[in-house]
């Protein structure tokens, strides 16, 4: 069925409006797939669902976007081997940035999972992302990228001093949460097991040690991060320590998803997830491990935590409604903003779709999408938000995603897709930003991770029932 016509024509006046792309370019001008040979991985399921979509995709360029943009963490990032012990080992670069980022690469296979039981190489080489992913968290458990190779840290003032298997070593909570979100989900599909051994019980060890260790009841801890850079967030203050915080059982962490350094410690959208990998990893530990004691355990802490949040989280300033605030100190300061990188107070409704019902969630989620987020940006290419990584005026596509992924309307979904598909600077493809007056000004030409949530999206939309609503872009 396809969308009302008072939405069609309403969008349209919307897109007349608009201001069209600063440079056009014909579609066969835009870099294609690599060739099959070229590929860093080849999945055949994914392959056939790519086509499959593209094909009843109408919109040329959205059509083609698709084909490109989905499968590009397959094609270009992934790196299949086998460990000493025969077991799946896969290694799975950021894109521009040979590095593995915990956060990234469990995003970047993300969309995959449901097909890893029609593709028995497919479910190899995320089994192989699981893996590698619990090595690195016992590796050093307040690193958030690592290297392939024992080649050191990609900043060799970074103090104190990471092993040779670290890229960079900013405490992230994420870090912790993206490889169990990705290993839960491989379960569901796949019944396996096999990630679930000894070494995931000591991660599981780790994951709470580390956690409890930066609620900050017993002191500071033993995490601190010094740089020499003339970046302000990308050292610590205090010392390496950062800004005090008060021990009210929420957790800290020292950089957001951004890898930028958080002003106060407690980063709340973290922590929301934080809460979603305690349970899980509780569900893991009593059904598959039937380690009931530490399975309890877990569920304990989540709790605490989101205790902590509806205590200390909510916030309001003006008329505006109780919303959530992007940090909080414990002692009463708070940061009203939003960061375009996963978590951010927008994508809690991704991550967690029960969120969608929560009404302090959908006030905060309009709050962030307006001049009151001091990261939203609003030009003649595009709207959406950003952060202090790139700095002021660039939009982060993620964002835009994040909007549709968690819509109001058909009306937002119809927005998204068309800021998506008209700011990608003529290549076919997501960046990481874009400024919002000129796309054509964009940072990073391959960063995996958009691509690939973008082929995402555009698979949920189609999965459910608005593909109509797609096919009524205008072109």
């Amino acid at each position: 069925m396809r969308p009302p016509k008072a939405l069609i024509l309403s969008f349209l006046a919307l897109a007349a409006c608009a201001p069209k792309p600063q440079q056009e370019k014909a579609l066969e001008l835009y870099t294609d797939r690599p060739p099959v040979e070229e590929r860093t991985f080849v999945s055949p399921a994914i392959d056939s669902v790519t086509e499959a979509i593209a094909a009843k995709i109408t919109h040329p360029k959205l059509a083609e976007m698709f084909r490109k943009c989905f499968p590009n963490t397959l094609d270009t990032t992934v790196h299949y081997s086998e460990d000493e012990d025969g077991q799946p080992d896969t290694y799975v670069y950021t894109g521009d940035i040979p590095a593995m980022w915990l956060r990234d690469s469990g995003a970047q296979v993300w969309p995959y999972v449901d097909y890893a039981d029609k593709d028995e190489s497919l479910r190899k080489m995320i089994a192989g992302v699981i893996n590698r992913q619990f090595k690195c968290i016992l590796i050093d458990p307040y690193a958030n990228a690592f290297n392939v190779e024992p080649i050191g840290p990609a900043n060799k003032s970074d103090r104190p001093q990471p092993g040779p298997y670290v890229w960079e070593r900013k405490w992230e909570i994420d870090s912790h949460c993206y490889p169990v979100r990705l290993a839960y989900a491989y379960w569901k599909k796949t019944g396996d097991t096999s990630v679930f051994g000894e070494r995931w019980l000591q991660v599981a060890k780790t994951i709470l040690a580390t956690f409890k260790e930066q609620q900050r009841k017993e002191g500071h801890g033993s995490y601190t991060f010094l740089r020499v850079t003339d970046r302000q967030l990308d050292t610590k203050c205090v010392n390496g320590r950062g800004n005090p915080v008060n021990p009210v059982g929420l957790i800290a962490s020292a950089f957001r998803p951004s890898d930028d350094a958080t002003t106060f410690e407690f980063l709340i959208p973290s922590n929301f997830m934080a809460v979603m990998t305690l349970r899980k990893m509780a569900e893991i530990l009593a059904t598959v491990n039937d380690e009931t004691e530490l399975a309890e355990e877990c569920t304990r802490l989540a709790e605490e935590v989101d205790q902590a949040l509806h205590q200390y989280a909510i916030t309001q300033v003006q008329c505006s409604g109780p919303f959530y605030a992007y940090e909080v100190d414990g002692f009463g300061s708070y940061q009203v903003m939003d960061d375009a990188n996963v978590p951010s107070l927008l994508s809690l409704g991704y991550l967690d779709p029960a969120m969608l019902d929560d009404p302090i969630y959908r006030n905060t989620r309009r709050m962030v999408w307006s001049k009151s987020n001091p990261y939203f940006w609003d030009g003649k290419a595009g709207q959406g938000i950003g952060g202090p990584h790139i700095g002021t005026d660039y939009v982060w596509p993620m964002s835009i995603m994040m909007k549709a992924f968690t819509a109001e309307s058909d009306g937002e979904i119809l927005g998204c897709i068309y800021q998506l598909i008209n700011t990608d600077g003529g290549t076919g493809f997501m960046h990481e930003s874009f400024h919002k007056d000129d796309a054509n000004n964009f940072t990073r030409p391959w960063f995996a991770w958009a691509n690939t949530l973008f082929g995402e999206l555009i698979v949920k939309l189609v999965n459910d029932g608005k593909l109509e609503l797609l096919n009524s872009l205008p072109e």
